[in-house]
């Protein structure tokens, strides 16, 4: 009895399995060709991805991520023709589990992939540019799924996530063609401004790899402790850091000499120190001296005072003996 039972589920098995077998070859075939379409996909990818500049690199993980959701969706496609009882649903739900658990543990990782995915595909900046993080600072080398390689200006390789770089604030320091310079000097009070505004213009002209247009320019800032407080402003191309590095180099050197030339002042902060009971006769007398300090009940001796009156002392007791 027990035998008999057995052998009949067996069979009803075996024509289960007969009976999906149709399906299970449709399937494979749909799965072989998804494959071909995936492997399609992921040159179109890399292709596209290259001709918008990207990185060899960045370029083969934009086509394996295409291709592997291309490879994914032949997988679910194939399983609903080879499974019907399995609807599209059911695989989804399953995946859309699957996902909320790997979301959670790769929580890091995935946004990180996200951010480098977008990265890549809105290109805020490109490979070779040079951009200001936070502290960091250098020329783009790489942009991975992960993370985007930057080279300082010292030759260290940092790795900055891409989470960081796409929800933080970045400055690309050479995305325009031109680039504004500006260092800040004094002249002194006594100094014409507008004739010292046109030696630096002039000199900032004939400096080497400072643009004619826009102009250089000098502007007042303000009145500070040593004189007239300036600013001189001009503009580059291209902007990089080592042409930024030359260009001051070369424009305050320029500028030093030539109001030096003019005769223009350069003055920097003097500071003047009275010592008390060592100027005037009033000094120390705080009833009399002009600093205005209180006399008080007993205001204390002035230096002089004890002075002359040990050697009034001294001279009378000469006389004496």
């Amino acid at each position: 009895m027990i035998f008999s039972e057995a052998l009949g589920r067996l069979e009803e098995l075996g024509r289960s399995a007969v009976a999906l077998l149709p399906g299970l070859a449709i399937a494979l075939v749909l799965f072989g060709i998804g494959l071909l379409i995936a492997k399609g996909v992921r040159a179109a990818v890399r292709r596209a991805a290259e001709l918008r500049d990207a990185s060899p690199g960045s370029a083969s993980v934009l086509g394996r991520i295409a291709g592997g959701v291309t490879v994914l969706v032949s997988f679910l496609v194939a399983a609903s023709v080879a499974f019907p009882s399995v609807s599209a649903a059911d695989l989804f739900n399953l995946l859309g589990i699957g996902g909320v658990a790997i979301g959670f543990a790769f929580r890091d990782v995935l946004q990180n992939l996200l951010a480098g995915i977008l990265i890549l595909l809105t290109r805020p900046f490109v490979i070779g540019d040079q951009i200001r993080a936070g502290s960091h600072e250098g020329t783009v080398e790489d942009v991975w799924v992960r993370a985007t390689v930057l080279r300082t200006y010292d030759n260290q390789r940092v790795l900055i996530p891409n989470a960081t770089l796409f929800v933080d604030k970045i400055t690309v320091i050479t995305a325009h063609d031109k680039r504004r310079l500006a260092f800040p000097l004094t002249i002194g009070n006594g100094d014409d401004i507008r004739e010292a505004r046109r030696v630096i213009v002039e000199a900032l002209r004939g400096t080497e790899g400072v643009l004619a247009d826009p102009p250089p320019e000098a502007l007042v800032t303000g009145l500070g402790a040593a004189g007239v407080d300036m600013t001189a402003r001009f503009w580059i191309d291209p902007p990089r850091r080592r042409d930024a590095v030359d260009a001051l180099d070369h424009a305050i050197s320029d500028v030093k000499d030539a109001l030096t030339a003019a005769g223009i002042d350069l003055p920097y902060p003097t500071s003047q120190v009275l010592f008390h009971d060592q100027t005037e006769e009033t000094d120390g007398d705080r009833s009399r001296q002009r600093e205005g300090w209180p006399a008080g009940k007993s205001p204390p001796r002035a230096r002089w005072r004890v002075l002359r009156e040990e050697e009034d002392a001294g001279r009378r007791a000469q006389e004496r003996a």
